[in-house]
């Protein structure tokens, strides 16, 4: 395993959600880090969270995917270090960043697919959460 940091609160376990799904079809487009930036900025969750700390979650993330079990070990880091009340608030910014380009590519979904059933997301909450991000991302 990369080395990490040495623990992750739960805000780096949101951080690092986004850009994994940000990652996970190998194009990191602008929108998809503007969605995370304005995230950071603008959420109460994060109200008193480092915004420095994105580059080294992001580079744990990056590392974890160039391995073969990277996966796994990326969602046992997040579990352990989210709470399980805000597993759908995860969800939800996993789906926002997926849908901040206009667009979900296949990897996405996959991806989502792993996050909805890792973090034991109800069918039902999940396309509500779905829909809202859709709505959200909505173009003209």
């Amino acid at each position: 395993m990369p080395e990490t940091l040495p623990s992750m609160t739960p805000q780096d376990a949101l951080v690092a959600i986004m850009i994994a799904v940000s990652a996970s079809d190998v194009h990191i487009r602008t929108s998809e880090l503007v969605a995370i930036q304005r995230t950071v900025n603008h959420m109460p969750i994060f109200g008193d969270y480092d915004p420095d700390r994105i580059r080294r979650i992001a580079q744990t993330v990056f590392d974890l995917f160039e391995e073969e079990d990277g996966l796994d070990a990326l969602f046992g880091l997040i579990r352990a270090a989210l709470p399980e009340r805000l597993w759908e608030t995860a969800y939800a910014l996993a789906c926002d960043v997926a849908a901040a380009d206009g667009q979900l590519y296949q990897p996405e979904l996959r991806l989502l697919e792993e996050i909805r059933d890792e973090l034991n997301i109800d069918r039902l909450h999940a396309a509500a959460i779905e829909r809202g991000a859709r709505a959200r991302h909505m173009r003209a």
